[in-house]
């Protein structure tokens, strides 16, 4: 008898499907829940005259947009000093991320990364049909880059480092990170996911890009959805030099970044001042919640992103049922702890309302 289903590739089997942050609306019929702190989203509108740019993209639907998103690519090389060939662009950073994968992995491959780190790595990797090999976090949540240099084999074609990282909000400063990159052979490409970057305040956490100047296998993603608060656009970019950037741009979707993200990209590389100023608001935001956990008795990693994270175990999700109910969504990782953005200030007071009484019953039981 013949086979009545299309064959499809047996990499697609059992592969982990991505859990985007729970929207307000999809909480518990009952439930006020009111804010979204799971998806690490920015809290504040478009930035100034971001959204006029848009709107007037938006006139243009009818046409394909710049397929080689000339003008976004000449405002970057201008703003890191970098060659406009070194600069390629995707649909976010994770878009990024899988062209990379698309580019230097496949069967037979081993892709390393820290675990846990950000949950697209493992779904892009098996999709590409390379091996995910995933080295455990050190004991204080950050990366084990000793671990991480031992498992480099042969069949390594691509590692992984989040920095910081999500979700655990850790960092890799400097030195160790140098140390790291001399180990790692010239032909195993590095990726510096630098995706939460303008919230880092600590000054031994190096600029992925002053790394890959002279280092030719150390590529650094980018994403315009975090701090510049585009994410409903979908846009970001990686810096390399030209043989992977030109790999970058050929396993492209054609036509990919739409014209509105690469006008509101512009846009916002230009309202820097006021990025600035809104960062500088939620990384103070963010050190009143963790003064406030730490008071309360949580251990809380030392946070360089806008997001905090407490690892609850069995408690996980209690806790983010215990959140939902009281108004705020927050992010679960199953059996290990939850992520939570930092926002408005009201759903920071909500949640530290929670997190008060949860410690108590913890304690108590």
């Amino acid at each position: 008898m013949s086979e009545t289903s299309p064959k499809l590739r047996a990499e697609l089997d059992g592969i982990p499907t991505y859990k985007p942050g729970r929207r307000p609306e999809e909480a518990k019929a009952g439930a006020p829940a009111a804010y979204k702190v799971s998806a690490n989203e920015n809290p504040y509108p478009p930035l100034p005259g971001v959204m006029e740019t848009a709107c007037a993209a938006a006139a243009s639907l009818n046409r394909y947009p710049d397929m080689a998103c000339t003008a976004l690519i000449n405002e970057l090389s201008e703003r890191f000093a970098v060659p406009a060939e070194h600069i390629a662009t995707g649909t976010g950073s994770v878009g990024v991320a899988q062209q990379l994968l698309q580019a230097t992995s496949g069967p037979g491959n081993e892709v390393i990364y820290a675990w846990r780190s950000f949950e697209a790595y493992p779904i892009i990797t098996q999709i590409s049909g390379a091996r995910s090999v995933q080295v455990p976090l050190a004991p204080d949540e950050r990366h084990d880059l000793d671990a991480m240099a031992a498992a480099i084999t042969d069949r390594t074609s691509l590692i992984f480092v989040c920095n910081p990282n999500n979700p655990t909000s850790t960092v890799v400063r400097r030195a160790e990170l140098e140390r790291f990159l001399d180990r790692v052979p010239g032909n195993v490409l590095v990726v510096l996911d630098e995706a939460y970057r303008e919230f880092n305040r600590d000054t031994e956490v190096p600029d992925g890009i002053e790394l890959y100047r002279q280092r030719p296998n150390v590529c650094v993603l980018r994403t315009f959805s975090k701090a510049y608060g585009l994410a409903g656009l979908r846009i970001g970019f990686a810096i390399a030099h030209e043989p992977v950037a030109a790999a970058l741009r050929k396993t492209a979707v054609p036509f990919g970044v739409t014209q509105l993200a690469q006008d509101a990209a512009v846009a916002s590389l230009r309202a820097e001042d006021e990025l600035l100023g809104r960062v500088g608001c939620l990384v103070e935001e963010r050190s009143r919640v963790v003064e406030a956990l730490t008071e309360q008795g949580w251990t809380v990693p030392e946070t360089q992103a806008n997001f905090v994270w407490l690892r609850l175990g069995e408690h996980t999700a209690a806790f983010a049922s215990a959140c939902e109910a009281a108004g705020v969504v927050v992010r679960p990782f199953p059996g290990e702890g939850v992520r939570i953005t930092i926002g408005e200030r009201e759903a920071s007071d909500i949640l530290l309302q929670v997190t008060a009484a949860f410690r108590k019953e913890m304690q108590q039981a």
